[in-house]
């Protein structure tokens, strides 16, 4: 049966009485898709307990809008993790994960100062402090972060090791709708005629033969571009779309030729 903690004394209670059995960590914003069940599944196959917070953290957001109008599904949301088998779920509150407000925090390095380290003010910052927080709550063995959110991941996992912190970091592949559209709880917030069109992102980032080319493709069928970029051996892009920002990215090698 799935517990919920809502505090973090209550958390705290349950962490204790895991020691011994292998903790696999889901971090989430909630709005939960097949993107999650994805990394909540392979979650359950390598560990013995299945933890997944819930929480929809402001100091990544550097525009009050977006946070505002970021989707919360929570009943939602503990349905289909107890449908999936989670044991624990964690949905803390703004107050408590950061006591003191936003005082102390984890900087990015300069050398992180591109794509969404260049277009998002403080979302890395924040998303690194939040992630050193949550891993430092649960102590999971292995935590799951999907491949979409790529610049995140890198800079999650690379948080881990300069912290020696015990948690490793386990890569998991982007889920897509049928449009080739990569899962993101922001999906909800398009109409479904841009729902549609938001596939046009994922197939010109696999068909364009450089970055310029998929730039001027994006824009050609209505996308707002702010990037297009190949670094990690990835083509990288962040576009906005009836108004909700959109990022994917596809592996270089993946990539075909018009």
């Amino acid at each position: 049966m799935i517990h919920v903690s809502d505090t973090l004394a209550g958390w705290r209670t349950r962490r204790s009485a895991l020691d011994g059995r292998t903790i696999g960590f889901v971090p989430t914003m909630g709005a939960l898709h097949r993107g999650h069940s994805s990394l909540v599944a392979r979650c359950r196959a390598e560990n013995e307990i299945v933890a997944v917070s819930l929480f929809v953290n402001p100091s990544q957001f550097n525009d009050p809008t977006d946070l505002q109008r970021y989707p919360r599904t929570l009943d939602h949301d503990l349905a289909l993790l107890q449908s999936l088998g989670a044991d624990e779920v964690i949905v803390p509150g703004a107050a408590e994960l950061y006591p003191n407000g936003y005082r102390l925090r984890v900087e990015q390095h300069s050398s992180d100062l591109v794509m969404e380290g260049a277009y998002r003010p403080g979302f890395l910052q924040g998303v690194m402090t939040v992630v050193l927080k949550l891993l430092s709550l649960v102590r999971a063995d292995r935590a799951y972060f999907g491949e979409k959110d790529y610049q995140q991941l890198r800079v999650v996992t690379e948080m881990t090791q300069e912290f020696f912190l015990p948690t490793r970091i386990i890569p998991c592949p982007t889920v897509r709708e049928s449009s080739g559209l990569a899962m993101s709880s922001r999906n909800t917030l398009l109409s479904p005629e841009a729902r549609e069109r938001a596939g046009d992102l994922f197939r010109i980032l696999t068909t364009a033969p450089s970055c310029a080319e998929a730039r001027a493709a994006l824009e050609a069928q209505g996308f707002r571009v702010e990037y297009v970029e190949e670094r990690w051996a990835r083509r990288l892009a962040a576009v906005h779309l009836d108004g909700v920002r959109l990022i994917d990215n596809v592996p270089v090698a993946e990539l075909r030729a018009l």
